[in-house]
């Protein structure tokens, strides 16, 4: 009986808490959301789960408009799941641990250097608490700069609140807004663009690159994965603002009819939103179908490693862009900032990648079963969920409880990470022995 406590102890691995924890939150979010004092009018089941599930996975998709269906409580409810999906549940309890004075144990330890991508065991308490005061004090900070741009013209409570609700909600990439229309009604607004872009950039990076910018003024002493993640971040967004600006410059349903300091301004936030936030400043569906591909490609990528944001991620996206420019060069190893990327990164970026293209595939495919709905729009609320982005062209309502489910499934997979859902179903071989080598002929 001993032995058989002590096994099952030993399951619980890192990646079955991480994938466990999402899920209760997903649960305990569910059933708060079908209290009737949550909405205004009654939901289902399905659409309370999809809700919950968009929520804490910081995703934005939603089968409702959210200021209108949801009362107080039920949007505090919603707050409450993006903030908490955001930085990780297990994070909120080791945290409840340390203001309580409670020891935090081997295991919490290691789950926290698994869930924010450690090097080591060592200071990830200390790391937690750096990372909760950032967070905070971030999201206090740009609560008090939109507040002095919202209460004007909404009023106290109304400027108090929204205001409150953005910033977690950007922050945190989840893309929800109380507006009906999103942010389209804020397009080249200068004060709310910068407040709100500035937060999900931020928070798509990833919590190790903030902390270790703000720890290490010289970028000399950077890692390769922060220089990676700040020198990709800035590329992808300049190259992502110019395409979008080009593509929809004459395009008078989104920026055509906006002057050209606000279509710069607009072009620039519907560039960056995609790869993390799902905000959007023009409506999705009236966009030219090459800036859908663009967004397609951006929400797929996705932000940084233990970031608020999904998708395969930008740095195994330049690994794997480093890695086939270094073959087509000749080189055996592929090398950035003169630092040499190990083959087993290069493998780990091909598999997430290969991992990721099967899911979003097969979800894709079971959704043109499932759903009598457009072939394009479809294919990006797949995307969309699976980078737990939340732009839509306004489908989301017209799903089946087919549909739902099925992108529950995909918006927790992408959370979680494919990866973490491998690590959960595949128990790792060592090997004892090797094979010949042949030839494969490929190409």
């Amino acid at each position: 009986m001993h032995k058989s406590f002590i096994f099952r102890k030993r399951r619980v691995t890192p990646p079955v808490l991480i994938a466990s924890s999402f899920l209760v939150t997903i649960l305990i979010g569910t059933a708060l959301l079908k209290l009737p004092f949550a909405t205004t009018a009654p939901i289902t089941w399905t659409n309370a789960l999809f809700t919950a599930t968009s929520a804490t996975t910081v995703t934005g998709l939603s089968v409702f408009d959210v200021a209108t269906t949801l009362t107080l409580f039920g949007e505090i409810v919603l707050l409450a799941l993006i903030q908490i999906g955001g930085v990780g549940l297990m994070a909120f309890a080791v945290a409840l641990l340390m203001i309580l004075g409670r020891k935090v144990g081997m295991k919490n330890r290691i789950f926290l250097q698994e869930s924010f991508s450690q090097q080591s065991i060592g200071g990830t308490v200390k790391f937690l608490r750096s990372i909760l005061r950032f967070v905070f004090i971030t999201e206090g900070i740009a609560f008090i700069l939109l507040s002095l741009v919202w209460v004007p013209d909404l009023g106290w409570k109304h400027g108090l609140y929204y205001s409150l609700f953005h910033v977690v909600s950007a922050f945190n990439n989840a893309g929800f807004s109380l507006f009906p229309d999103n942010l389209v009604g804020f397009a080249g607004d200068l004060p709310v663009t910068l407040i709100l872009s500035s937060l999900f950039i931020i928070g798509g990076l990833g919590f190790t690159v903030v902390m270790e910018v703000v720890s290490k003024r010289s970028s000399k002493k950077w890692s390769l994965h922060t220089k990676m993640m700040l020198a990709g971040t800035l590329t992808v967004n300049l190259i992502a603002t110019f395409l979008f600006f080009a593509l929809e410059y004459h395009n008078t349903k989104t920026i055509g009819n906006m002057s050209f300091g606000d279509k710069a301004l607009t072009s620039y936030f519907q560039a960056v939103t995609p790869r993390t936030a799902g905000f959007n400043m023009v409506p999705i569906g009236d966009m030219e179908d090459s800036s859908l591909l663009l967004t397609l490609l951006l929400m797929f990528i996705g932000g940084g490693s233990a970031s608020t944001a999904s998708g395969i991620k930008l740095t195994t996206f330049i690994v794997i862009v480093v890695a086939t420019l270094a073959y087509f060069r000749g080189m055996t190893e592929p090398h950035l900032f003169k630092r040499t990327i190990k083959s087993e990164i290069i493998f780990r970026s091909l598999a997430i990648a290969a991992v990721s293209s099967m899911l979003v595939f097969t979800a894709f495919f079971l959704l043109t079963v499932t759903e009598s709905l457009p072939f394009l729009p479809l294919l990006i609320e797949t995307v969309s969920a699976f980078g737990t982005v939340g732009l839509s062209v306004g489908i989301t309502g017209d799903l089946t409880p087919a549909g739902e489910w099925i992108l529950c499934a995909v918006m927790f997979l992408g959370r979680i990470g494919p990866l973490t859902l491998f690590f959960l179903l595949i128990r790792p071989k060592k090997e004892t022995f090797k094979y010949s080598y042949d030839r494969v002929i490929t190409g």
